[in-house]
């Protein structure tokens, strides 16, 4: 009985050795929602998971707010599009290692009538005045997120401060705005792979406005700094933003379309 008690106990140590062995690791990554609504993060994230054992925690919200989770040293990585709020972080000492990803661009999507008439529009700021011209409802993520800022450095240009009745400010994402503005026919600003992923079963607004230079939407990743936040997996942060910007990772961000066409670019080299 006793050799059977010492053979039941080594044996549930060894399992239990085996299991902690086993464990995949857990690694957490801020980024926007738009890596996410686009679809790209289930084809992107599971090769590298497979090959380091490892499970990617992915809180997907605006860049604000992504970046915000970097400050506090709440995750390990950030994958996000705003490079001017980028570059501060990495100033700031909250980020190392920052490196450009893929790009696409912004666009104004609204109900195919065109209501406010703003397709015939030559820049995106006259777009706008347009749009608050004629009071033609318009979603706003209204949170801080890439596509937000870029939204508010729009409305700057076009001297003019969106507010009234037509402005709504809806504090979500890129897929629930999109939604929003299907649902009310109105008007929103979206990165050109979150309308690709929508378009037609979740949506059928069109494309308005497109292809102006200041609507380039460029992503970067970058690990959270280490040095001031020790807790952080540096190491597998920095395999993971390897992985997204080495060969296998850009064919699949490359590959990836969405109804058939491209949702994300890569530079090229």
């Amino acid at each position: 009985m006793k050799m059977y008690r010492s053979f039941a106990a080594t044996l549930v140590a060894l399992l239990m050795l085996v299991t902690v062995a086993g464990a995949e690791e857990r690694l957490k990554m801020s980024t926007t929602t738009s890596t996410q609504d686009s679809g790209l993060l289930k084809v992107l994230l599971p090769p590298f998971e497979k090959k380091n054992n490892v499970k990617v925690d992915v809180i997907a919200v605006g860049t604000g707010q992504a970046l915000k989770l970097g400050e506090a040293g709440d995750v390990d990585v950030v994958f996000v599009h705003a490079r001017k709020l980028e570059d501060k972080f990495v100033a700031d000492g909250f980020g190392v290692n920052r490196k450009d990803v893929m790009y696409n661009d912004f666009v104004i999507i609204g109900p195919k009538n065109d209501p406010a008439g703003i397709a015939k529009a030559k820049t995106a700021a006259e777009a706008l005045k347009l749009l608050a011209t004629k009071g033609a409802s318009f979603i706003s993520r209204g949170d801080k997120s890439g596509t937000h800022t870029k939204e508010l450095d729009l409305w700057k240009s076009s001297g003019i401060e969106p507010k009234g009745n037509w402005y709504v400010e809806a504090g979500q994402g890129m897929g629930p705005v999109i939604t929003m503005a299907t649902e009310r026919r109105a008007y929103t600003l979206t990165d050109r792979g979150t309308y690709n992923a929508f378009k037609g079963a979740k949506t059928d607004l069109v494309i308005l406005f497109q292809g102006e230079k200041g609507l380039f939407n460029p992503y970067g990743i970058m690990a959270v700094n280490p040095k001031k936040f020790p807790h952080v997996k540096y190491d597998l942060a920095m395999k993971l933003i390897d992985y997204v910007t080495g060969p296998e990772g850009l064919k699949i961000i490359s590959d990836y379309k969405a109804h058939g066409e491209p949702v994300f670019f890569i530079y090229k080299k």
